[in-house]
Order: C-alpha cells, then structure tokens, then sequence
C-alpha cells in the first residue's frame, strides 16, 4: 500500500468513515448503549491514533506497544529492553500512571507531534509520581534502535478505569502488541479477551511469558502455545523469561532478555520484515472497520427507532385525547349534571319536553313568552356548559401526559428522558387557565354565528324574542350531543333536551341552517382542542428533539464504510 491514486483514495474513504463515526449520536439509554458507545470510542480512537497516521506515513518507525496485567512486569521489562530505567516499576498498585514511549533520538520527530495518539499530551524528563494518565512521556535512548518505538502502557485490568480505558487505547494504537504474562496469570480471562480480539483483527501480537519457574517451563510454554493456537494466534513468537532475581539496578538478567532484544534489534533493522509487520497489522484494522461500523450503525438506528417510538407514544396519547374530547362532545355526557339541571331551570320539565312534537309554532310562543317575561337567564346555564366542556378537555389532558409517562418508562430510552422531566408526568401547570380561555373564546364564536345567521335569514323579530346568548346557548347543547341534525323519539332526559334546542333553532334558521351551524361550531371546538393539546404535546416533543440523534450521520458511515472496502 502506497500513496498512489489508490492509496489516496483509502485515505480519504477512512478520513471520511471517521467523521461519520464521531457523528453518530447515542444518547438514548438503550439495553446496549454503553457497549456500542464503547465502540463508538474505540473505532475513533484507533482510526485517531494508528489508521490514519500509518496510511499517511508507512515509513514511519514500527510502534510496538508493551501491554499486560496488573503486575507481569512490563516496566520492568522494559527497563532491561533498554538499559536504563525509563519506566517506573514497583510494588504499589496501579504502577504506571502515564504511558513511557521509548525511541532512538533520530526517530525523535515522528513521534513528538500529534501524528499519532493526538489526543494525548507530550511530556519529557524523568518520570514522576504525578504524571498524568492522559499524557505520553517521550524518552530518547542510544540502546534502541532507529525504527522503533517501544511503549509502556498502564495494565489492562487495573483497578483505575481510566488507565484500563487507555490501555485498550494504546494497544489499539500499536503496529505490534508485546504482550506480557506471568506463569501464574497466563491464563486469566482479562488478556485473552484482548488477544482474541487482536486475533480478529490481523494485529501482529509477540508473548512474553515472564517469571517462569525453571522446573515447569516447558510444560507452560507448550500449553500457552495451545492456547494461542487455538485464538488463531500460533504464529505469535513467545519468549519466556526465567524466574530470577533482579539486579541491582532493577533490571532483569542480561540473560533473559537477549533473545527478545535481538529480535526487536532485527526488526527494526530490516526494513522489509518490520514492513511486513505494519502491513499485517494495518490490514487487519483496515479489514475489521466494516463489521465495528455496522454495530455502530445498528447502534444508531436503534437509538433513531427508540426516539421515533417514544415520539409515537407521544403523538398516539394525545391523539387520542382529541378523539375522546369528541366522543365526550357526541355522547350527551356532558348535558347531564349541572348542565341539565340548569336547562330544566330554564325551561322545565314533564309536559313542557312532551310537547317537543306539538307543534313548533306552539312551542316558540310558549318560550317566547318565557324568555320575554323573563321568568329566567341562560347565563347560569352557559357557566354549566362551560364548566362542563373545561372539565371535559382537562380531564383527557390529564390522562394523555399519565398515559405517555407510564408508556416511556416502559419502553427503551424512556426511563430516563421521564427520570430527568418529572413535569411530564402530568399536565402543564396552567393548563386549566387555557382551557378556560380556550372554551370563552369559542363561546364568543358561537355568539357570532348565531348573530350573523340572524342577520342573513331576516329573522331579526324572532331572534330578538329570545335574544343572541339564548340561541347560542342552544346551538351548545345541540353540539353537545350526538343527536344533534335527528328528529323524532327522545332518547333520554338529556338527548330530549338537546333536540328541543334543535327545533327551537330550527323555527328561526331552518333544518339546514341548524345543522350546518352545529358542525361548524363543533368543528371549531375541535381545532382549538387539538391546538391546545399540540401544546401539551410540544413538552414532549421539544425532549424528544433535545436527544441529539443524526439520522444523517448514520447515512453517512454506511456509505463511507462502503467506500473504505471499495478502496482497499
């Protein structure tokens, strides 16, 4: 792999595969998302420290990353590697704080800037109690080779989150692992799992199987070699080192580290087996960027799905509390109670309803004579109506936010948008003060049909013998009901008196006029309704919208991961 047209064209593809992943957006507590974010960080971080500086640089000298667990030994091993102590080693526990990168003073460049591990700080001079995790302290030294960069990481499984994190990082970062064990933890589950996924990814991978005792060295060596063949990893070397004494100075016996040092002199020194190496371990990352960029887009598409399932649930309660203002509106519920005992008020009861079918001429005089002699106001009987039409709307206002709150806690991602929004779970505090507003403005709306359809049908005479609140009044109870535009039979106390509204309106405006007026004012309830409970909905919606999700963005990865395979 080259810088020709088509290594450019890789580059650019995996430049663009790593925009898209930083873009993918998993807010959502989703049963996964802490994995697929953990995805998210690795893919970026890999493509940040080691796919995108080696196809910029092939020539750049090999990394190897020395990497273990808690206690194998690494610094100290990488202290004997060169001769001096570089690395801090010891009995306490994490041991290394910050990561050691060793290199020739002629490779100096390549590794100073942010070319590679940008995100991480350079530091120099002697290692001290106080270095930061999130920094790489360079150090040159004349022992090792041009070439070569040798990397102390922190352990894989210490008990510091964030040096773990960092080792995975590193190890990551590394055209070879140098991977260090111990005769006693060779078989811990911890490492394996990092081999296994290195043996899934083609990186090249070196065992240093450490403190072995003399007696048992064959038989560990030979089972350690059965296991790596079994992960895909027999053509890993191993080198075993004795359990010995350390020196003086901290260092391991001469003795023990010349055969690993002079394979690493060697490979550092020809060039085409150190470009093997990278070239196998390029691959590999290259080659695992497809299968690690679908789990990041099924992970997106979940997290899109779930937001579209909780904005559904939304949409679905208050939907449905517009249908029951309706039903609520047609059933006749409404004009019983209050509402009914005002109109009887009015009008009465008994004979006055049974000669709903006299004969409207009859029944007119006989109410004109009522409302004239002034023996009662509908203004009592408005109040009950609007009462009772504010109950209405409140009531399923109330049970859509309960509905939407019981339905996100149990669906995914829910839980917690409820957790962080407790004002959700009911409806909004000034909700009963718009509604109010909201039933006095369509009131005032029906008083201006009534007033204008008097006015077109020249009944000014009879209009004015009941009066513009009267009538309106009427056509309420009409809307009220869904016996509404029917004549004939009564169908209850309360239906009865919603069809004797009906014909006293129709003695003045006629069938058609009636029935149209009731529609038009039912309609209108209706949308302001509907905009009212939009607004209750826009509580929702606006959480919804503050989850940070780019359907855009997980568009983009599928494409760039197709072009990064198409490049190859």
């Amino acid at each position: 792999m080259t810088e020709t047209d088509s290594g450019g064209a890789l580059l650019r593809a995996v430049e663009r595969l790593r925009a898209a992943a930083e873009r993918v957006q998993l807010s959502l507590d989703l049963p996964g998302a802490e994995d697929a974010r953990r995805t998210r960080g690795d893919l970026v971080h890999q493509l940040d420290d080691y796919v995108l500086p080696r196809l910029r640089s092939l020539d750049a000298p090999l990394l190897c990353v020395v990497g273990g667990s808690t206690g194998a030994g690494k610094s100290t091993l990488v202290n004997s590697l060169v001769g001096e102590t570089v690395s801090r080693a010891g009995v306490l526990r994490p041991t290394t704080r910050a990561s050691v990168l060793v290199h020739h003073p002629d490779d100096r460049a390549w590794f100073t800037g942010d070319r590679i591990l940008p995100g991480l700080a350079r530091v120099t001079g002697s290692v001290t109690h106080e270095d930061d995790p999130g920094s790489v302290r360079l150090t040159s030294s004349d022992m090792l080779p041009a070439g070569l960069g040798l990397l102390d990481a922190p352990d894989i499984d210490s008990v510091v989150t964030s040096n773990r994190n960092l080792a995975r990082q590193l190890l990551a970062a590394a055209d070879l692992w140098l991977f260090v064990t111990t005769a006693a933890r060779y078989a811990d589950a911890v490492p394996w799992t990092l081999l296994r996924e290195a043996a899934e990814r083609g990186t090249s991978v070196a065992i240093v199987l450490d403190r072995v005792p003399p007696e048992a060295m064959e038989d560990i060596r030979v089972h350690l070699a059965e296991m790596l063949r079994d992960q895909g990893l027999d053509k890993s070397p191993i080198f075993v080192i004795s359990e010995s004494r350390l020196g003086e100075d901290g260092m391991l016996p001469e003795r023990d580290t010349e055969r690993l040092r002079g394979w690493l002199h060697t490979l550092a020194g020809d060039a085409r087996a150190r470009s093997v190496v990278i070239r196998r371990t390029l691959e590999g990352a290259l080659g695992s960027l497809a299968a690690r960029s679908q789990q990041l887009t099924d992970a997106g598409l979940a997290q899109l799905a779930a937001r579209d399932g909780l904005r559904g649930a939304a949409r679905t309660a208050y939907s449905d509390a517009v249908q029951g203002v309706e039903d609520g509106m047609e059933d006749g519920t409404l004009l019983r109670g209050e509402v009914l005992a005002r109109w009887q008020e009015l009008v009465g009861t008994g004979e006055f309803l049974r000669q709903v079918e006299v004969g409207i001429s009859h029944l007119r005089d006989r109410l004109t004579t009522f409302f004239t002699g002034k023996k009662g106001s509908t203004e009592p009987l408005g109040a009950a109506i609007q009462t009772g039409a504010a109950a209405l709307i409140t009531s399923h206002a109330q049970v859509a936010a309960g509905t939407v709150t019981r339905t996100w806690k149990g669906a995914d991602g829910g839980a917690a948008l409820v957790a962080a929004h407790p004002e959700l779970a009911r409806a909004s505090q000034d909700l009963e003060g718009r509604v109010e507003r909201t039933i006095r403005d369509w009131q005032g709306e029906v008083l201006e049909m009534v007033r204008t359809e008097a006015g077109r049908k020249r009944t000014t005479a009879r209009y004015l013998a009941f009066g513009v609140n009267a009538l309106a009044v009427m056509l309420m109870l009409i809307v009220f009901t869904s016996t509404a535009g029917l004549t004939g039979v009564e169908v209850g106390i309360a239906g009865g008196s919603a069809v004797l509204a009906q014909r006293l309106l129709e003695a003045i405006f006629g069938d058609q006029a009636v029935r149209e007026l009731a529609a038009r004012a039912r309609k209108s309830l209706l949308a302001k309704v509907s905009e009212l409970y939009d607004a209750e909905l826009a509580r929702y919606e606006t959480v919804l919208d503050e989850v940070h999700l780019s359907p855009e963005a997980v568009s983009e990865l599928t494409a760039a991961a197709g072009q990064v395979e198409a490049s190859r």
